[in-house]
């Protein structure tokens, strides 16, 4: 799936107010590019819904994740 430059600017445009929002995830993001992510890193990720209810799960980064963290490092 090709993105066309429309959606591109879209995108950055969004991604541009997101971090004005919210700039501690930038360098948080930044941080984390600057140490990398190998094999054995373990990611995790929660959600707290206003209700109170929370989610979370993680996941153990395996040689075969290598290239999609390759790949969001590039976006």
């Amino acid at each position: 799936m090709a993105l066309g430059l429309g959606d591109i600017m879209k995108v950055k445009s969004a991604w541009d107010k997101f971090a004005r929002n919210h700039p501690k995830f930038p360098m948080f993001l930044n941080a984390v590019k600057g140490k990398g992510v190998p094999v054995g890193t373990v990611i995790g990720i929660s959600i707290d819904y206003p209700g109170g209810e929370h989610v979370e799960t993680n996941i153990k980064v395996s040689e075969e994740d290598l290239d999609l963290v390759e790949t969001l490092k590039k976006v």
